[in-house]
């Protein structure tokens, strides 16, 4: 069988990669990046948001086309790459691949703060990383390509890019975390790197997946993460509580401070009530996680 990836040295398509790898099939990543040293591994070097760039051998004849590429820090780049790149992509991969699976976010649902999201709820992305990414996932359900998409929640695991879950498990083993508002009333959405990569082999080998969008997530309660993390660096510190209020409104004065350690967005993540529901993926490709949310998250404390 062969793989084609795009994005292949980022932090998802990276293990994604390594998963093929090991399943013996053959790999072709395309990256903007210098190639790694690995067996089985094809590199072709391109940027998929040059108007020039040539995909034609990187795509062909190939089983699987992962779409992992993204820009998630530059926001001049983002439309480029996720909308623009995605038609470049889409031109050369037809009559060249036979399917397509888009990794997306469930950020192409907007911003949730309390109740349910599904598969069936309505778009309303919000920043253009989002925004640029529900229109890539458009431009796919266009194509007449045989395709799936994906979208987890906020992925975790080593090596991972974002450092909030570092700086959260840093303030518990320093003292200096709190939890905010009614206890076991918050939630956080998050999925373990390892399912992620699980999922989208998933999408790529079943035929019950073709034409479907799927969500990706797991929910546990703030204390339960909180507690997943101590238990990780072996902590067994007391954490007092606020109320929320009062929390936002010392954000509010003191927030523009630059090494302040609170932001709007971060009391935001602490104090939601959102549920990414997961169910169709489960029931539709008899998907099951590897681990569960407070498992990982163990793990991921236990990191260095």
């Amino acid at each position: 069988m062969i793989i084609a990836i795009t994005g292949g040295t980022g932090f998802i398509g990276k293990q994604l990669a390594n998963q093929h790898i090991r399943l013996g099939h053959q790999v072709r990543l395309l990256s903007r990046k210098s190639p790694l040293k690995e067996e089985n591994v094809k590199f072709f070097i391109g940027d998929l948001s040059d108007p020039d760039v040539d995909l034609s051998s990187f795509l062909d004849s190939v089983d699987i086309l992962y779409h992992c590429a993204g820009e998630i820090n530059n926001e001049g780049l983002m439309q480029e790459l996720h909308v623009n790149g995605t038609k470049r992509l889409i031109e050369a991969a037809k009559g060249r691949i036979q399917r397509w699976v888009q990794l997306s976010s469930v950020g192409a649902y907007g911003i949730c703060r309390d109740g349910t999201i599904t598969e069936s709820s309505i778009e309303n992305p919000f920043k253009i990383y989002e925004l640029s990414k529900t229109e890539s996932d458009r431009l796919v359900k266009k194509s007449g390509i045989p395709h799936v998409i994906l979208r987890p929640s906020n992925v975790f695991g080593n090596n991972m890019p974002n450092q909030s879950l570092r700086g959260l498990i840093r303030a518990i083993y320093s003292g200096i975390f709190f939890f905010i508002g009614i206890k076991n009333e918050s939630l956080v959405n998050y999925v373990h790197l390892v399912d992620v990569v699980n999922a989208l082999i998933c999408c790529g080998s079943d035929d019950e997946a073709l034409g479907e969008v799927f969500i990706l997530s797991q929910q546990t309660t703030v204390e339960k993460m909180v507690a997943s993390f101590a238990s990780g660096i072996k902590s067994n510190r007391f954490f007092f509580r606020l109320p929320e209020g009062f929390v936002r409104f010392i954000v509010s004065i003191f927030g523009f401070f630059l090494k302040f350690p609170l932001t709007s967005s971060r009391v935001d993540a602490l104090t939601g009530r959102c549920v990414y529901n997961s169910n169709k993926i489960q029931k539709t490709l008899k998907f099951k996680y590897s681990m569960t949310l407070e498992e990982g998250f163990t793990l991921f404390a236990k990191q260095k």
